[in-house]
Parts: C-alpha cells; sequence; structure tokens
C-alpha cells in the first residue's frame, strides 16, 4: 500500500512525463521560462541504475546513466525540481519550471501536460503494434505415437 497522497502521486506523474519528454518538443511548447532564481543549477552527473533477478529477486547494479538535475523557485515562491536523462541542462530548466508552475497552481500547465501525454500514449501504441507485428505464434503437431 503506497503511503502517497494525491498530490504526491500528481506530482510524482507529472514530473515523469516531463523528464520523459522530447527536450526539442518541451521548447515548443513552453518556449518561456519564467522569471526565477536557480537553488541548484543544471548540472550532469550519474546515478546507478538497478534492477531485479526475475524482476522480484535480489537486486544488482545495471550500469550507470546520465542525468541532469536542476531546482529553481519562481518569483511567487514555488519550487521547483527535474531530473531527466542526459546532459540537455534546458530540458532539465524547463522540467523544473514546469513542475514549480504546477505546484503553484498554474492553469499555463495543464495544456502542455496533456499535449505530452497524448504524445507519448501515440508512441507506446506505435511500439506496442510494431512489437506485436512481430510475435511469433508456436504450436505442436501431434504425431501418430502420441495419440
Amino acid at each position: 500500500m503506497s503511503s502517497l497522497n494525491q498530490d504526491q502521486i500528481a506530482r510524482r506523474d507529472r514530473m515523469g512525463l516531463l523528464a520523459r519528454a522530447e527536450p526539442s518538443r518541451l521548447e515548443k511548447l513552453f518556449p518561456e521560462i519564467p522569471v526565477h532564481e536557480l537553488l541548484r543549477a543544471p548540472e550532469a552527473g550519474a546515478v546507478m541504475v538497478r534492477g531485479r533477478v526475475g524482476a522480484s529477486g535480489g537486486p544488482f547494479n545495471l550500469g550507470e546513466m546520465t542525468v541532469t538535475r536542476c531546482s529553481l523557485r519562481l518569483e511567487g515562491g514555488a519550487v521547483g525540481h527535474a531530473y531527466v536523462q542526459g546532459r540537455d541542462k534546458s530540458h532539465a530548466l524547463r522540467a523544473a519550471a514546469l513542475d514549480a508552475l504546477g505546484e503553484a497552481g498554474s492553469e499555463q500547465v495543464a495544456p502542455i501536460l496533456n499535449a505530452l501525454c497524448a504524445e507519448e500514449a501515440a508512441r507506446r501504441t506505435e511500439r506496442a503494434e510494431k512489437a506485436a507485428a512481430t510475435k511469433v505464434e508456436f504450436f505442436t503437431m501431434v504425431r501418430g505415437e502420441d495419440q
């Protein structure tokens, strides 16, 4: 059972969607970053990615991944954070600004998130259709001595 409340779940989902967004698309949807104070300037680093044997067994280190993180405070006092894959500092800055706007209850964020969500769903559907096209059905023929 999760101990997160609805606001925390919404923020987690919003931050994940912003992190997975294509940086060029996010820049088109959100070209102007509002006035802000950087609490942690965008900086690249590495994190260890962990996996589990058989998805439920013991954990193991899969390898390192490059991420960029950023934290900022908007003029109104709302704070936003972002961790994005790769080294794109502007992606991290935009994601942190949108996180802060979302925390402040800005109506500007909803259309951007809706567009990103729809595009992500379309990408997942396309990927699933491509995978389904490669599915192989195996069957066993009954031989005479097996009857």
